[in-house]
């Protein structure tokens, strides 16, 4: 582009400056008939301090209102009363435009250098200005920088450009109500990614619809895991993943099996504590790490074996105390420990816990937590997008096993050299159901959410960044969503989640959250650090769908019969607890 992107005439004028108040600006109409095009979120330019420059601001209200006016009389005794209207416009101030900065022509920058002067001209950006200024979004950004999401709606032919590096870097959310776009926006999302060279992306797949992505036959670019089921105990698939209860920390541990309000509980986590600390030791000891020993804490991941554990539980729960006269009395721990060992031992007879409790033999191996973590962190050969379902994890132990394993990523990604590291975002689907907010939150929720707001408080700078997806914003927690620092906002009708996201936004912005319960399908509002105008967007639609499409209940109700075979084998898959039955 070679001239100016914004040029005016007298009649792309609608008004004049009449107030500021910091970044909003109060305009008097004078075009009325161009006031009927105009709606919120409309662009404005406002006359700057030079030739060559624009204030570029956002209308959001609109007003007309009718006033009475008494003319001057000519000649007569009484005058003529006429009714006129009175029209205003208000607009926060975005950025400035300039034709020329230094060295650059047509630039735009967020944020105001000067406040708007009262009485200067402004004008509506649309039609050839509209193209051209839209045009110039993210035209600065290198090509290995740009993330394209889609198109603008203000002008379907200019695309909508972010950076996929501010995107990523400083956390963001995918937010809308069911049936909004929101998984179609992770699928595109993830698709963009797939085409670099060394993508590293986990996906935590709360119900198993990203499952067609890694599908090769459907043109599927990522890997898939399982957490594994009941079915998986016998004989694991290859996609079976296994998270064994030795990953855990002690309080994560605790968090399943303690009942805080136990007369015993500070007995029972002591000799828990005791004991764990000990078998982790004789693991070390066999292995021949001398060296880690001298280090080491509870909380290391390293394996032991839970029969021993339980073992010295029952040793500790019966083993009778010494007298005075060596004569036999109660012991120091005796029926201390009864509760405690009824909870470990059910949750270990309980199969759904199998992924946890009864992992395969070579999970005790002192190598098999490397293989895992290279299986989840490697990004080459098409393996970068990696997506972990979470659907037949029962849900009273669903936050544990996603905080462990969130914490056992950017642990590892924590403790690695800062030249070799290279960055890991965490897509957290479905997020409402394990990071809630921190009041409504139980023992076992506390815990991943310590893990997770940690991510979010230091994870940028060791690299590890937070994708947040979620139906329900106001159910999440407040402190990971103020961590982020983008959000692609889709359609919300909820007032709670819509205060959510005004509550997160600077109050120059507070004005877009208006369009929130009117977007459509697909249609969202991208705001932050990642863009340089906030901005309604039309989302691409991804190439792989995702296994979310909302159902056509009338049209099916009138023309798909259910399949009594297929119900009589979802009745069995329900009683095994496995889907592949």
């Amino acid at each position: 582009m070679t001239g100016p992107a914004l040029e005016f005439t007298e009649n792309d004028q609608i008004g004049r400056v009449a107030g500021v108040d910091t970044s909003r600006v109060a305009i008097d109409v004078t075009n009325s008939e161009m006031l009927t095009r105009v709606g919120i979120g409309q662009l404005i330019a406002i006359k700057g301090a030079t030739q060559a420059e624009f204030l570029i601001g956002m209308a959001d209200r609109v007003t007309r209102s009718l006033r009475e006016e008494l003319s001057d009389p000519d000649g007569g005794e009484f005058g003529t009363l006429t009714i006129s209207p009175a029209d205003h416009m208000q607009a926060f101030v975005i950025g400035t435009y300039r034709t020329v900065d230094g060295d650059k022509t047509n630039s735009f920058k967020r944020g105001a250098d000067s406040f708007p002067q009262i009485d200067r001209n402004c004008y509506v950006i649309e039609g050839g200005n509209l193209q051209r200024f839209m045009g110039i979004l993210g035209a600065d950004f290198s090509d290995d920088e740009r993330l394209k999401l889609g198109t603008f709606v203000a002008d379907q032919s200019a695309e909508a450009i972010a950076s996929g590096d501010r995107f990523f870097q400083r956390h963001a959310a995918i937010l809308g109500s069911t049936g909004s776009g929101k998984s179609w926006a992770v699928a595109l999302i993830l698709e963009r990614a797939a085409k670099l060279k060394y993508p590293n992306i986990v996906v935590f797949d709360m119900h198993g619809e990203y499952a067609p992505l890694a599908d090769k036959s459907k043109s599927g670019f990522a890997q898939r895991f399982r957490i594994a089921g009941p079915g998986d105990l016998a004989a694991p698939k290859d996609d079976a993943l296994f998270l064994p209860y030795w990953l855990l920390n002690r309080d994560e541990m605790l968090s399943m099996i303690l009942d805080r309000s136990d007369q015993n509980a500070p007995n029972q986590a002591s000799r828990f504590t005791l004991h764990v600390r000990e078998l982790k030791g004789e693991t070390l000891d066999t292995a021949g790490k001398a060296k880690v020993k001298e280090t080491f804490t509870v909380d290391s991941p390293i394996p032991y074996e839970i029969s021993g554990l339980v073992d010295r539980l029952k040793t500790d729960n019966t083993t009778k105390g010494v007298g005075k006269n060596g004569a036999a009395v109660k012991g120091d721990w005796e029926d201390k420990l009864t509760r405690f060992l009824s909870r470990l031992e059910a949750k270990l007879d309980d199969r759904r816990y199998g992924f946890m409790f009864s992992p395969p033999s070579e999970a005790l191996d002192y190598g098999w937590l490397a293989k895992q973590i290279v299986k989840l962190l490697r990004a080459d050969s098409g393996n970068g997008i990696k997506i972990i379902d979470f659907s037949e994890v029962p849900a009273d132990v669903l936050p544990v096993v996603t905080g462990t394993l969130a914490r056992l990523l950017y642990d590892v990604q924590f403790w690695m050299n800062a030249e070799s590291r290279t960055p890991v975002t965490l897509l957290c689907d479905e997020a409402h159901l394990y990071l809630p907010v921190k009041d409504d939150a139980d023992a076992v929720q506390r815990q991943a959410l310590w893990s997770f707001e940690r991510i979010a408080k230091e994870g940028r700078k060791y690299g590890f960044s937070l994708l947040v997806v979620s139906q329900r914003p106001s159910d999440v927690s407040r402190t990971i969503l103020s961590q982020c620092n983008n959000f692609l906002a889709l359609r919300l009708t909820n007032d709670s989640d819509q205060n959510v996201i005004k509550r997160l936004m600077p109050d120059s912005l507070v004005g877009l959250t208006a369009m929130l319960p009117l977007l459509d399908t697909g249609e969202a509002l991208l705001l932050g650090d990642a863009v340089l105008l906030p901005t309604r967007i039309k989302l691409d639609q991804p190439q792989v769908k995702p296994d979310s499409a909302t159902r056509d209940f009338w049209k099916e109700w009138g023309t798909l019969r259910p399949d009594e075979t297929l119900l009589e084998a979802a009745v069995e898959c329900l009683r095994s607890q496995a889907r592949s039955n």
